[in-house]
């Protein structure tokens, strides 16, 4: 990991804008929406420590280089982090690629090496990430007492909350529609929402689908059938309890899954078939989910 990516609350705070220019009006509409309040600085206010101070971010962009180095000595003797447009040698933080609902935000970056990869990948995440989310995740927040009470076992929990973010909630067109969606899934959410994933192991990450990449990110346990093979396996939580093919069978996957938890089983469809056909046998509840066509 190049660089650590951390969130800083805006709320109640102030950033500063230094300079003019485009730079300064892209940084400008990247925070507009934000709750902090936006401090534009222009000429030599723009290089005096005091238009910096108690600041908890400030970004500076100016197509001259020199006013662009000393705004931003001026604002690191402020002790306020500094992001100078188009000049990573004076940044003390580089500005991801966001994604934006609300309370839900998805940052992307390459440590200021190759922001337009950033800005691509941002684009495919766009288009899968509800546009309401930050909404129902804000009403997961007002009703967090109410869930907890509901489903005090962390894995129930858990499955609960995967079913709501795939499921119509996210989609309701109002808040009032989508608390009346979450309060009925409090009241009728199954006894047993474990499952078995059966996810055919694929030639690359990238044929990996949709389905079987959240069924790994909701995945308690996480089976491989080649431990050594990882690069499908770390789109899975970093907290998921790992173990191997070999090391397990078809009655303890459907009693992890009767006991609610998720598991998902990652290897060759010759190794899935028979494991499906002992699942059924068993009345566990279980997928099975092919890769994508390359």
């Amino acid at each position: 990991m190049q660089a650590f990516p951390a969130f800083f609350p805006l709320t109640g705070r102030r950033i500063v804008i230094a300079g003019e220019g485009e730079g300064a009006e892209a940084k400008t509409r990247l925070l507009a929406s934000s709750p902090a309040t936006i401090e534009r600085v222009t000429g030599a206010r723009a290089l005096t420590r005091e238009a910096y101070e108690g600041a908890v971010l400030a970004f500076v962009a100016s197509p001259d280089a020199d006013f662009c180095a000393k705004a931003a000595a001026a604002a690191k003797s402020a002790g306020v982090p500094v992001n100078v447009v188009d000049h990573p040698e004076l940044c003390d933080f580089h500005t991801p690629a966001i994604i934006d609902r609300g309370q839900v935000v998805a940052a992307i970056g390459t440590a200021g090496a190759a922001p337009m990869v950033s800005a691509v990948l941002r684009a495919e995440l766009e288009a899968r990430i509800p546009e309401r989310l930050g909404e129902t995740v804000q009403l997961l927040g007002d009703l967090r007492d109410e869930i907890r009470a509901r489903f005090p076992d962390l894995p129930r929990r858990r499955a609960f909350l995967r079913d709501i973010l795939n499921g119509p909630v996210t989609e309701a067109a109002d808040r009032t529609t989508a608390e009346r969606g979450l309060r009925d899934a409090l009241t009728s959410f199954g006894a047993t929402a474990g499952r078995v994933w059966l996810i055919a192991e694929p030639a690359s990450r990238d044929l990996l689908t949709l389905r079987a990449a959240r069924a790994l990110s909701g995945a308690d346990i996480l089976v491989l059938a080649d431990p050594e093979k990882r690069d499908v396996a770390v789109l899975a939580r970093r907290d998921a309890v790992w173990r191997a093919l070999k090391d397990v069978d078809a009655e303890f996957l459907a009693k992890e899954a009767t006991d609610g938890r998720q598991v998902a089983v990652i290897a060759p469809v010759g190794e899935l078939i028979p494991l499906a056909v002992v699942l059924a046998d068993l009345g566990a509840p279980h997928e099975a989910l092919a890769a994508a066509a390359a």
